[in-house]
């Protein structure tokens, strides 16, 4: 029987006057005279506004909706401001086997809310059910308000100045995927008081790191308000990552110099950083929620309407569909929360001004009910959106459900984390066997994945390391993972890393293990930045920050995860520089970000192939090397020629020649005959980091490839060399003055 029960009085009695006001928009919104608060549920009975005094704490006032419009609950308080301070309590049945678990009691945080106040206080009293039965059908009476954060109405005004959206050709972009606190917490060059905060990640000094390294597109870990998970607590620890939303619109307080104006400070560090000309990505979670499963606590959504706002088994609606491996599944099926999701994308894009979303768990957001669909609602609803559809949008294709591995899968104007990418070149550099065919596909931007429906090479976004694995350090420094410090024994994480200690485990003073360990990162910065796609970089990897093993470290709040800038030591300020060279020679060579996936076919117009695979005999690769599972060294020549659509040629356009050495010996390598007129440039060995000027080689003798390098050289006329010698000599000279660093300890 379903049960329906009221909430507990509030503690101080008034009246307001509340008036119908409009079921749209939805939230709580502010038009100068007064707000008006719209909240949709399919579900509910009666929907109650509660009102709190400034600090969140004391309830003065419980006021019932008036009107119930196209299932959208809405009132208008002429006699509310910014700054007031509500929540929501929601009537209706308490049947758990319908998927229905409304209770009044709990006090529930408005979806479309801009701004949280307090902290989540876990206790039993937070519960829609009587938790110490552990019965999630029984019904707990307890008013759940004083544990509860609230929300707060908000002016949304905002004096953008002369900001201007960077719009960062995607052939451009260069992902730098960061943590708000982890960044600059560690910044002793910051005053204390925006270390770890949106004004530090704004601070002069971390705008001109970034600018001076070469990146474009800074790319945040979950900024939405989330919650920090009760068994973390418990354990002393706590949600670092962020991937736990419980509010979709409001950024979250703990970045925030000053939690009040967390809205308007993230506002100014947007500002800031577009003025430096760089782009602000949010990683976003609408895959699931805070909530969790049956057992979880009733915050928002579980209590407004449980059976719309996730899926729940067909035949046992008691449960949840758990494909996130959270304990449920946000329910984009159903118009009105689809609706939240693009509201949501849309205010972030617009009244925030960020430029772009990665999206975590993606296949979920395009799964319907009979499973995923390139074509399902929420992709479609991007794919049509005037402003969705001008912003940059990256999946992460794949989450645990069933036909969950959807790398390539997604429709036209997506791109996708690329993780073929990361395990191929891990193998590769490592040295596995039978690499050789499969990175080929992966240097030339996975067109094996992505060459359909007028796809283009930058939907594969490609990567060697995330916040979630190890960082590029450890890769060479580990061959275990060392989670001892999550509290799990060891058990979290992943385990087939592709990793190699290079003999130690872990840090070592002996000098050839060193080098070797260095030239590895080289190898595998190169092979990213020098790639077709478009290239992320983990923040701190271009200087060697470690995680000392550990490659799981959501809850990890501390040292082990934030960027230590003071240990910067003089290998990591010797590949922070060859960094900084890779990504200039990168945006100097169109021939490097190619609009059009490579071939290997005639350019009957110029006259050449745009891409040929070369033996280390200079001669051209056949499937007999392919096949062979002893292939580690191989050449890649890109003729800029090639590029030309039609009678003339594209400005810049160059001839490369990539060399890949994974082999543990040295390996002579001949280099194609160039025409007549012209030579190779050495631009780039791994072995040699400190090129400074191209270096010319005499053809007819073959180039010493070290073991486990990587080389770039450069076709340029003999004599002068024009703009392209001038274009690499610029490029190296970037490299020679690496992006400015604080000055640290080593």
């Amino acid at each position: 029987m379903a049960k329906i029960q009221d909430g507990g009085a509030p503690r101080v009695g008034r009246r307001t006057r509340v008036r119908e006001g409009q079921p749209f928009p939805l939230g709580a919104t502010w038009d100068g005279l007064g707000v008006n608060f719209a909240l949709f549920s399919a579900h509910a009975t009666k929907v109650e506004l509660c009102l709190f005094d400034e600090a969140g704490e004391t309830e003065l006032e419980r006021l019932e909706l008036p009107e119930y419009t196209d299932e959208v609950w809405h009132g208008y308080l002429p006699e509310a401001r910014p700054g007031t301070i509500y929540a929501y309590r929601v009537h209706g049945p308490y049947e758990p086997e319908a998927g229905h678990r409304f209770n009044p009691n709990k006090l529930l945080l408005d979806p479309y809310a801009r701004a949280i106040v307090g902290e989540l206080k876990w206790g039993p009293e937070i519960f829609g059910y009587t938790l110490e039965s552990e019965d999630d059908t029984t019904f707990d009476e307890r008013d759940s308000a004083p544990m509860m954060p609230k929300c707060r109405v908000i002016d949304p005004a905002f004096t953008w100045g002369r900001e201007r959206r960077p719009a960062v050709a995607w052939d451009r972009t260069i992902f730098y995927e960061t943590h708000v606190k982890g960044f600059t917490k560690l910044r002793a060059d910051l005053p204390e008081e925006i270390r770890g905060t949106y004004a530090g990640l704004a601070s002069p000094e971390v705008v001109d790191y970034l600018r001076g390294l070469g990146v474009t597109s800074v790319e945040l870990l979950p900024i939405h308000s989330f919650v920090n998970d009760g068994p973390l607590l418990d354990k002393g620890l706590t949600n670092y990552w962020g991937y736990n939303s419980l509010s979709f619109f409001a950024p979250a307080r703990r970045y925030a110099r000053n939690p009040p104006f967390a809205f308007a400070e993230f506002k100014e560090m947007v500002a800031r950083l577009h003025d430096a000309g760089l782009e602000v990505i949010l990683d976003v979670v609408y895959n699931h929620t805070a909530e969790g499963n049956e057992r979880g606590p009733t915050l928002s959504f579980k209590g407004i309407d449980n059976a719309s706002y996730y899926r729940l088994l067909p035949d046992q609606k008691r449960y949840y569909i758990n494909d996130t491996g959270t304990g449920n599944t946000v329910n984009l099926s159903h118009p009105r929360v689809l609706q939240m999701v693009t509201d949501s994308l849309r205010f972030w894009a617009t009244e925030m001004r960020v430029d772009g979303f990665r999206f975590d768990l993606a296949t979920i957001l395009g799964r319907e009910p009979y499973g995923f669909d390139e074509g399902g609602g929420f992709l479609d609803s991007c794919r049509q959106d005037p402003v969705l559809s001008g912003v940059k949008l990256i999946a992460e294709p794949w989450d645990c459900g069933p036909g969950g591995y959807q790398v390539g899968g997604f429709p036209p104007g997506w791109a996708e984390w690329n993780d073929r990418f990361r395990d191929t070149v891990r193998a590769f550099w490592k040295g596995d066997e039978g690499q050789a065919a499969e990175l080929a596909a992966r240097l030339t931007a996975s067109g094996d994945k992505f060459d359909r429906r007028g796809r283009k090479p930058w939907a594969s976004v490609n990567f060697i390391a995330a916040h979630d694995g190890f960082t590029l350090n450890d890769l060479v420094s580990y061959d275990e993972k060392h989670n001892e410090a999550n509290g799990e024994d060891n058990r979290d994480g992943h385990s087939h890393n592709l990793s190699w200690n290079h003999g130690v485990e872990g840090p070592t003073d002996d000098p050839e293990i060193r080098a070797l360990r260095e030239r590895q990162k080289r190898n595998m910065l190169a092979t990213l930045l020098l790639s077709q796609g478009t290239p992320m970089i983990l923040a701190g990897d271009e200087f060697g920050r470690t995680q000392k093993g550990n490659n799981n470290t959501y809850c990890q709040d501390n040292a082990l995860n934030w960027v230590d800038w003071q240990g910067i030591d003089a290998d990591g300020r010797a590949l922070a520089a060859f960094a900084r060279k890779l990504i200039a020679l990168r945006q100097s060579f169109p021939v490097l970000r190619r609009g059009r996936f490579l071939t290997g076919t005639l350019n009957e117009a110029a006259g050449v192939k745009d891409a040929t695979w070369l033996t280390p005999a200079g001669t051209e690769m056949e499937a007999e090397h392919w096949d062979d599972a002893n292939t580690r060294c191989f050449g890649l020549l890109l003729d800029g020629r090639a590029q030309a659509t039609g009678i003339r040629r594209p400005a810049g356009d160059a001839t490369l020649l990539l060399v890949l050495n994974a082999h543990h010996d040295v390996v002579e390598f001949s280099l194609p005959e160039p025409p007549q007129g012209q030579r190779w440039q050495l631009l780039i060995d791994t072995n040699r980091p400190d090129l400074e000027e191209p270096e010319p080689f005499e053809f007819g003798h073959p180039y010493m490839v070290t073991g486990r390098s990587f080389l770039l050289f450069l076709l340029r006329p003999e004599r002068g060399g024009g703009g392209i010698l001038a274009t690499a000599r610029l490029a190296l000279l970037a490299g020679a003055a690496p992006p400015p660093l604080p000055e640290g300890e080593g």
